[in-house]
């Protein structure tokens, strides 16, 4: 089993887990928005898409934060995530809608957005060239895009201490920068050349660097169960190796964040960029 999940994953099972901790990993993730909405420039009603929206989340806050008149679609491989947003977006029929669907290979939408956005959905393209190369469609001429993607894995520590610790346990493949996984583009200029080759312009990258706080406030013990079954695919594969390997993983987990509490709850630093640009 792959440590990260394939695009297939979050159409099925994937998408299913992420459903069920989802208040739980959007609160973990939280403070990307404010940057990553930040860099949209939301200042006249404008038409504005998500990618790999998840269970709505990011895109919610969107809709709340955009002027009045905008029109905030979100869309992701996941039925289960959809279903999930769909319901929490109910009290917004005409402004915001979520539905299923590969923004990789989905036609151009009649008319295309003013704006695209994606908290951490872009790095898992089979064939990112021709990802991008639709994606600049879904833009009208002139329109932006926001996407945020992690940084160095060495700068989120967050997940290199779980992957540490399971790694003591199961043997890990070394993470390859080539292959989907949310560290795809840790080195940006990496993503700038995908994405100027697929035709985007006035490329930019800014950093950010903060804390995420595990769960929006689990102490360790629940912040370990909660690591192990949401990041990446590591629940999956302990489970696999058996329930002592599992237990044995989870105690030493719970030792290591134990060392990053504040307050009660576990809180780590994170690093990520967030690419910016236009379709010509």
């Amino acid at each position: 089993m792959s440590e990260y999940p394939a695009a297939a994953d979050w159409a099925a099972t994937r998408g299913d887990k992420w459903s069920a901790r989802c208040a739980e990993m959007e609160a973990t993730l939280a403070p990307v928005d404010e940057p990553l909405i930040r860099a949209l420039n939301l200042t006249a009603p404008l038409r504005i898409a998500e990618v790999g929206c998840g269970g709505g989340g990011t895109t919610l806050e969107i809709h709340r934060q955009a002027p009045a008149g905008s029109v905030v679609h979100g869309f992701d491989l996941s039925p289960a995530l959809i279903e999930l947003a769909q319901t929490r977006a109910a009290s917004h029929p005409n402004t915001i809608a979520f539905n299923v669907a590969d923004m990789a290979t989905t036609p151009t939408p009649v008319p295309p957005y003013d704006r695209l956005v994606s908290r951490f959905g872009i790095m898992f393209f089979e064939d990112p060239p021709a990802a991008f190369a639709n994606l600049l469609h879904w833009l009208a001429p002139g329109g932006q895009f926001a996407f945020a993607a992690w940084g160095p894995l060495a700068e989120n520590p967050w997940m290199t201490t779980v992957r540490q610790v399971v790694a003591n346990y199961i043997e890990l493949p070394p993470p390859n920068p080539d292959a989907p996984g949310p560290f795809r583009y840790a080195n940006p200029d990496k993503f700038l050349s995908v994405l100027r080759s697929a035709g985007f312009a006035n490329l930019q990258v800014a950093g950010w660097q903060g804390m995420l706080t595990f769960g929006g406030g689990l102490p360790p013990a629940q912040a370990a169960d909660f690591a192990i079954a949401s990041f990446s695919s590591f629940g999956e594969i302990l489970e696999r190796a058996g329930t002592q390997t599992l237990n044995a993983a989870r105690h030493t987990l719970t030792e290591k964040l134990s060392d990053h509490q504040h307050n009660g709850a576990v809180r780590m630093n994170a690093s990520i960029h967030i690419f910016t640009g236009i379709r010509p």
